[in-house]
């Protein structure tokens, strides 16, 4: 697959059925990707985004807290759930539930490395228990729903499993499957294992979206022409700055990220009360503002925030100084991925 490809191309996507705009997607990240952030994603132009990682089992005792994950909001045409778990019957009782019916698409976290979630035979555990792992997908998808996969190339550098996994996958009944290319042992240090998403590619007929180190466009086309893969998924390049999905799918959408931040706001403060919106908002425009001058002050600053009205002075204070198209997405490999 390598060289073949100089630059990514946007199209979009069938995934069981289901036709997504373009193969430039947001990846589920735990804490941050809400409905507000997602429309702000989708604006400009990410072709699929994840909900936060959602508890099966919390959806089976009727957790509020699980619940609210899944609030959405009514300009997403198409959003995927995704859910993680480690009962094939609990999982697909989460896929036939009322809770997700406004989601055609369903996404099983088989890649999440942190010890909590490990420990319980859960996300990347599930890489080494490979009858299991198939059983959920299988028994996801007789809900109905299209169901995709994201898991990493294995637990451990000795050991990696990518181009097995990817056929089991694919052979339960996966319509489409994510690969982060890294073992569940580097969790997000160094540079994406090419070679393995490649194989992976090689090893399927169903798409593969390619996940891990894409931060610019530069680095999609290099994630494209290295391992063939059908499209990119971005994490922790969206928190620096939603704009880079314009910029990879070539959109003319002008950066504004005081008006994001305000638009995120609005949003958010009727559902989720303003103390949250608070402290969720401090935190997502520290993001934004990485790399911008004078950005660590500004970062204690927004921290002291102890009202909106207090966060909204600083907003205007910020942008006004630095200008509408401010803050910078890090250079290739600066943050988690």
């Amino acid at each position: 697959m390598r060289g073949q490809k100089s630059a990514m191309t946007i199209r979009p996507v069938d995934v069981g059925g289901v036709t997504v705009p373009n193969n430039i997607f947001c990846a589920p990240l735990a804490g941050y990707t809400d409905f507000a952030f997602r429309k702000l994603c989708y604006f400009y132009g990410a072709g699929l985004c994840f909900t936060e990682m959602v508890s099966a089992k919390g959806l089976k005792y009727n957790s509020e807290a699980t619940r609210a994950l899944l609030k959405k909001d009514a300009s997403e045409k198409i959003t995927a759930v995704q859910i993680f778990g480690s009962d094939p019957a609990v999982m697909r009782a989460a896929c036939e539930s009322e809770d997700l019916a406004d989601f055609p698409i369903v996404d099983i976290n088989m890649g999440c490395p942190v010890p909590k979630v490990f420990k319980n035979g859960e996300g990347s555990a599930l890489l080494g228990n490979i009858p299991l792992a198939e059983k959920i997908v299988s028994e996801c998808k007789k809900s109905g729903k299209a169901v995709t996969v994201k898991f990493r190339t294995g637990i451990s550098q000795d050991k990696k499993i990518t181009a097995e996994f990817a056929k089991m996958c694919e052979g339960a009944g996966a319509d489409l499957i994510i690969v982060h290319g890294r073992t569940r042992d580097r969790y997000y240090a160094g540079e994406p294992d090419y070679e393995e998403i490649a194989a992976a590619k090689r090893a399927v007929g169903i798409p593969v979206i390619a996940n891990g180190g894409i931060f610019s466009k530069a680095d999609a086309d290099k994630m494209i022409a290295e391992t063939g893969a059908d499209g990119v998924m971005l994490a922790r390049a969206a928190l620096y700055g939603p704009h880079v999905f314009a910029e990879i799918a070539g959109k003319n959408v002008p950066k504004d990220i005081g008006r994001d931040v305000l638009g995120q706001i609005a949003d958010m403060l009727p559902y989720y009360g303003e103390k949250f919106t608070l402290v969720q908002m401090r935190k997502m425009t520290s993001f934004y503002i990485k790399g911008m001058r004078g950005a660590a002050e500004y970062r204690g600053r927004l921290f002291a925030a102890d009202s909106l009205s207090r966060l909204y002075e600083l907003v205007e204070e910020i942008f006004r100084s630095h200008g509408k198209d401010s803050g910078t997405v890090p250079e290739s490999g600066a943050a988690q991925d």
